[in-house]
Protein backbone atom coordinates (compact mmCIF):
# COMPACT_ATOMS: atom_id res chain seq x y z
CA UNK A 1 0.00 0.00 0.00
CA UNK A 2 2.89 2.40 0.65
CA UNK A 3 4.06 2.16 -2.97
CA UNK A 4 0.55 2.96 -4.25
CA UNK A 5 0.26 5.98 -1.94
CA UNK A 6 3.63 7.27 -3.09
CA UNK A 7 2.52 6.88 -6.70
CA UNK A 8 -0.76 8.67 -5.96
CA UNK A 9 1.09 11.52 -4.25
CA UNK A 10 3.34 11.91 -7.29
CA UNK A 11 0.32 11.80 -9.60
CA UNK A 12 -1.50 14.46 -7.54
CA UNK A 13 1.59 16.68 -7.58
CA UNK A 14 1.91 16.39 -11.37
CA UNK A 15 -1.81 17.11 -11.86
CA UNK A 16 -1.60 20.21 -9.66
CA UNK A 17 1.49 21.38 -11.57
CA UNK A 18 -0.32 20.75 -14.87
CA UNK A 19 -3.34 22.79 -13.80
CA UNK A 20 -1.12 25.60 -12.53
CA UNK A 21 0.91 25.75 -15.73
CA UNK A 22 -2.28 25.73 -17.85
CA UNK A 23 -3.77 28.51 -15.75
CA UNK A 24 -0.71 30.73 -16.14
CA UNK A 25 0.06 29.75 -19.75
CA UNK A 26 3.51 28.45 -18.77
CA UNK A 27 4.51 26.59 -21.93
CA UNK A 28 8.03 25.93 -20.62
CA UNK A 29 6.65 24.35 -17.45
CA UNK A 30 4.20 22.25 -19.46
CA UNK A 31 6.96 21.09 -21.82
CA UNK A 32 9.03 19.91 -18.86
CA UNK A 33 6.00 18.17 -17.33
CA UNK A 34 5.01 16.19 -20.43
CA UNK A 35 7.00 13.06 -21.24
CA UNK A 36 9.07 12.94 -24.41
CA UNK A 37 6.37 10.77 -26.02
CA UNK A 38 2.74 11.33 -25.04
CA UNK A 39 -0.39 9.30 -25.76
CA UNK A 40 -2.46 12.36 -26.73
CA UNK A 41 -6.11 12.01 -27.66
CA UNK A 42 -8.82 14.56 -28.42
CA UNK A 43 -11.82 13.95 -30.64
CA UNK A 44 -10.91 14.63 -34.25
CA UNK A 45 -12.23 18.11 -34.98
CA UNK A 46 -10.64 19.43 -38.20
CA UNK A 47 -12.40 22.81 -38.08
CA UNK A 48 -10.83 23.70 -34.73
CA UNK A 49 -7.30 25.11 -35.16
CA UNK A 50 -5.99 24.10 -31.72
CA UNK A 51 -7.23 20.49 -31.92
CA UNK A 52 -4.83 18.30 -33.84
CA UNK A 53 -2.76 15.16 -33.30
CA UNK A 54 0.17 15.63 -30.92
CA UNK A 55 2.75 13.30 -29.43
CA UNK A 56 5.83 15.20 -28.23
CA UNK A 57 6.19 17.26 -25.07
CA UNK A 58 6.60 20.48 -27.06
CA UNK A 59 3.54 19.78 -29.22
CA UNK A 60 1.40 18.95 -26.19
CA UNK A 61 2.54 22.03 -24.29
CA UNK A 62 1.87 24.25 -27.32
CA UNK A 63 -1.84 23.36 -27.28
CA UNK A 64 -2.43 25.77 -24.41
CA UNK A 65 -0.84 28.69 -26.31
CA UNK A 66 -2.70 27.77 -29.51
CA UNK A 67 -6.01 27.73 -27.65
CA UNK A 68 -5.22 31.13 -26.15
CA UNK A 69 -4.31 32.56 -29.57
CA UNK A 70 -7.67 31.56 -31.03
CA UNK A 71 -9.95 32.51 -28.13
CA UNK A 72 -10.80 35.70 -26.26
CA UNK A 73 -9.00 35.54 -22.88
CA UNK A 74 -11.64 37.53 -21.00
CA UNK A 75 -14.34 35.11 -22.14
CA UNK A 76 -12.49 31.85 -21.52
CA UNK A 77 -12.25 29.67 -18.49
CA UNK A 78 -12.60 26.30 -16.91
CA UNK A 79 -13.73 25.02 -13.57
CA UNK A 80 -12.59 21.81 -11.98
CA UNK A 81 -15.30 19.97 -10.08
CA UNK A 82 -13.54 16.76 -9.07
CA UNK A 83 -10.13 15.14 -9.34
CA UNK A 84 -9.90 11.39 -8.84
CA UNK A 85 -6.47 9.79 -8.47
CA UNK A 86 -5.72 6.09 -8.46
CA UNK A 87 -2.11 5.08 -8.78
CA UNK A 88 -0.54 6.69 -11.84
CA UNK A 89 -3.91 7.75 -13.29
CA UNK A 90 -5.94 10.88 -12.63
CA UNK A 91 -9.32 11.90 -13.97
CA UNK A 92 -10.40 15.54 -13.87
CA UNK A 93 -14.07 16.45 -14.24
CA UNK A 94 -15.04 20.02 -14.99
CA UNK A 95 -16.69 22.56 -17.22
CA UNK A 96 -15.08 24.79 -19.86
CA UNK A 97 -16.15 27.83 -21.81
CA UNK A 98 -14.67 30.15 -24.39
CA UNK A 99 -15.27 32.50 -27.28
CA UNK A 100 -13.53 32.04 -30.61
CA UNK A 101 -11.69 35.19 -31.63
CA UNK A 102 -12.36 34.91 -35.40
CA UNK A 103 -16.11 34.24 -35.19
CA UNK A 104 -17.15 35.83 -31.90
CA UNK A 105 -19.11 32.65 -31.15
CA UNK A 106 -19.04 30.99 -27.75
CA UNK A 107 -18.71 27.37 -26.71
CA UNK A 108 -19.17 25.62 -23.40
CA UNK A 109 -19.70 22.24 -21.89
CA UNK A 110 -18.45 19.60 -19.53
CA UNK A 111 -15.08 17.93 -19.92
CA UNK A 112 -13.26 14.92 -18.56
CA UNK A 113 -9.47 14.73 -18.76
CA UNK A 114 -7.60 11.50 -18.11
CA UNK A 115 -3.92 11.91 -17.30
CA UNK A 116 -1.34 9.23 -16.60
CA UNK A 117 1.84 10.19 -14.77
CA UNK A 118 4.98 8.07 -14.88
CA UNK A 119 8.25 9.12 -13.24
CA UNK A 120 6.71 12.56 -12.55
CA UNK A 121 5.84 13.26 -16.20
CA UNK A 122 2.54 13.08 -18.06
CA UNK A 123 2.53 10.16 -20.50
CA UNK A 124 -1.19 10.12 -21.35
CA UNK A 125 -3.55 13.06 -22.02
CA UNK A 126 -7.03 12.03 -23.16
CA UNK A 127 -9.58 14.86 -23.25
CA UNK A 128 -13.31 14.30 -23.68
CA UNK A 129 -15.23 17.52 -24.29
CA UNK A 130 -18.22 19.01 -26.07
CA UNK A 131 -16.49 18.99 -29.45
CA UNK A 132 -19.71 19.84 -31.31
CA UNK A 133 -20.09 23.12 -29.41
CA UNK A 134 -16.45 23.98 -30.12
CA UNK A 135 -16.75 23.13 -33.83
CA UNK A 136 -19.91 25.22 -34.13
CA UNK A 137 -18.16 28.18 -32.47
CA UNK A 138 -15.29 27.93 -34.97
CA UNK A 139 -17.61 27.89 -37.99
CA UNK A 140 -18.35 31.32 -39.47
Amino acid sequence: MTVELATEDATRAAVQAFLGYRLTGDTEGLTALFADDVDWMLADNPGVPWIRPRSTAAECAAQSAELAAHTVPEKAGATVDTIVVEGADAVIFGHLRGTVRDTGKSFEGPFVLRLTVEAGRITRHHLYENSRSIADACTP
